[in-house]
């Protein structure tokens, strides 16, 4: 009696890959996912605006560690300026840890992950 259905080459299946070794490797790859997620974490990403008078510093978790402001710019009749370029200054650092996390889960290469 010949067998329908089922995985081609009996439970091995997966491209000759068995369950116990699939799941192993997919415990190892989760174990290395949060490994890269915590060094990025603790990395700290800087960006600066305005010809470098103002400079950011934040995490990788996106936490702003860091504003610094040179004297010359800070004048109270252009609050405004100062304002668009801290803003610039800040979205400009959390590209850079966006595009860190990008490049350091990318190298997982999880179908449907989106990065």
């Amino acid at each position: 009696m010949s067998r329908r259905g089922g995985f081609p080459g009996g439970m091995g299946g997966f491209g000759g890959m068995n369950i116990n070794s699939l799941m192993k490797e997919a415990k190892k790859m989760q174990a290395d996912m949060e490994k890269s997620q915590a060094e990025l974490a603790v990395k700290e990403f800087e960006a600066t605006a305005g010809g470098g008078a103002i400079s950011v510093k934040v995490t990788g978790e996106k936490v702003l560690k860091e504003i610094k402001l040179k004297p010359e710019i800070v004048d109270p009749d252009d609050i405004e300026m100062l304002e668009d370029l801290i803003l610039t200054c800040t979205n400009e650092a959390l590209r850079k840890v966006d595009s860190a996390q990008a490049e350091n889960l990318g190298k997982f290469n999880i179908p449907g992950l989106g990065i």
